[in-house]
């Protein structure tokens, strides 16, 4: 069995801990997470301004609906260079021959990008509080929809990741992670199934992507407020998936 399959060794979480500290303050040092930082933030309070000032109501629900396209662009930007500058510079050579585990190493990254993603998600905390101070607004679907940005962009996250090792070239990791995302948002988009579907009727192909791929069916729940063990399911278990995909990729590049 190879090594990227083997059981982490004893003490894991320091090797994790070690790479995720220095992706981090590779994020900061360039002024990556500054950048995207404030126009995450900038995008998604607009959005949620102009949202408000057309319902007039206390809720998030728009907000949490327009969400995953934004984060189909923003979070392959954050991944894009996990793996395709370790490429391109030569580091991932001597990464993969430092002492720690080659999962040690995917850890540490996707744990890098999951803490600027959460603080991302924190600049949207405003909002809240604005909802709070203005009257009583229904709190449990506000938390099952940042429960279910979480999980999506957990999701993302680990795709992006696993498609960054497939290239060099950041550029290119970008366009595939965002064309994988989009399609996966997109794909649950009523009018673009009504579309695909027109293509070939007899084939479906647009009704069987949004049930079996897209993200819609098992993301609307949340928005709604309700949190399903299933969509849960999917959401975790496709994040493990990228993430092991990754390790596999990461092991034929060490061979």
């Amino acid at each position: 069995m190879s090594d990227s399959r083997a059981a982490l060794p004893a003490g894991a979480w320091t090797g994790i801990r070690l790479v995720a500290g220095r992706e981090l303050g590779a994020y900061f040092d360039s002024n990556i997470a500054y950048v995207y930082t404030i126009a995450f933030v900038v995008l998604t309070n607009t959005i949620f301004m102009n949202e408000f000032f057309l319902a007039g109501t206390l809720e998030m629900s728009a907000f949490f609906e327009l969400l995953p396209l934004l984060l189909s662009v923003f979070l392959p930007a954050v991944t894009m260079r996990l793996w395709a500058e370790e490429r391109k510079q030569g580091t991932i050579e001597l990464l993969l021959t430092l002492p720690i585990h080659p999962l040690q190493a995917i850890l540490g990254k996707y744990v890098a990008a999951l803490g600027l993603y959460l603080l991302f998600l924190a600049g949207s905390a405003p909002i809240v509080v604005m909802l709070l101070v203005l009257g009583s607004p229904d709190l449990g679907p506000i938390l099952s929809g940042y429960l279910g940005l979480f999980l999506l962009g957990a999701m993302f996250l680990a795709l992006g990741m696993c498609l960054s090792a497939l290239s060099s070239d950041q550029i290119i990791a970008f366009v595939l992670g965002m064309v994988a995302c989009s399609l996966l948002v997109l794909g649950g988009d009523d009018r673009v199934v009504a579309v695909v579907d027109g293509l070939a009727p007899a084939l479906g192909a647009g009704t069987l992507f949004y049930e079996t791929v897209s993200i819609a069916p098992r993301y609307q729940p949340f928005v709604r407020g309700v949190i399903e063990l299933p969509a849960v399911a999917y959401f975790v278990l496709q994040t493990a998936l990228y993430l092991w995909i990754n390790a596999i990729l990461l092991a034929r590049l060490r061979s």
